[in-house]
């Protein structure tokens, strides 16, 4: 899985009015937590936390603060309900031994052929929740679709990953080909034709 580096402030927790004044700065409030770390406070840049926080990708993220450095996977985020702008950030401490339990995007690949029946393929998850080795971490899980018939769909619980377990609900819907009125109207021509 990439990796990508972030350099952190050290912060001492403060008052509202402190708290205040970092955001106006620039600079958006953080907290790593998590195996062998105490809650570790510190600001990172608004700029620098786009780069995890407006892309599809997952990244173990490399944290420096006060030439410390703490490897981290993005946890958590709260936004201002008006302005949009990033109130809060947590990260989660990770380690090499441990499994580590992160989003991973979904990527489609394939013809389906369901669509080229006149089905039309709707995604329902963009990322699924996994639990692997940090050095088996897949950028990404691809997921061949070439097979998928019309009106069927690919649950979490149908797919499997050499190395890595899907922690997310077996249910979860993660593509299906929907009837549409074109294929509705090709299948009773069909039908129509064979009486």
């Amino acid at each position: 899985m990439e990796t990508i580096k972030l350099k952190g402030t050290a912060r001492t927790i403060g008052n509202k009015q402190s708290i205040k004044q970092l955001r106006l700065s620039g600079q958006v409030p953080c907290v790593i937590y998590g195996q062998h770390v105490g809650n570790v406070n510190f600001s990172v840049s608004e700029n620098d936390l786009k780069k995890i926080t407006h892309t599809p990708k997952s990244y173990i993220i490399n944290i420096e603060i006060d030439s410390k450095e703490y490897t981290c996977i993005f946890h958590d985020i709260q936004y201002h309900p008006v302005t949009d702008k990033a109130l809060h950030v947590d990260f989660l401490a990770v380690s090499q031994v441990k499994p580590v339990v992160i989003d991973i995007p979904v990527r489609i690949t394939g013809n389906s052929e369901g669509v080229r029946q006149g089905g039309k393929l709707m995604v329902s998850a963009r990322k699924l929740k996994v639990s692997a080795p940090m050095d088996k971490l897949p950028d990404e899980l691809v997921i061949d679709i070439t097979t998928l018939q019309l009106g069927k769909s690919i649950l979490a619980g149908d797919l499997s990953f050499d190395g890595l377990q899907i922690i997310s609900p077996k249910s979860t819907i993660v593509c299906a080909v929907k009837m549409t009125r074109a294929a509705l109207g090709a299948a009773a021509a069909a039908a129509a034709t064979e009486k």
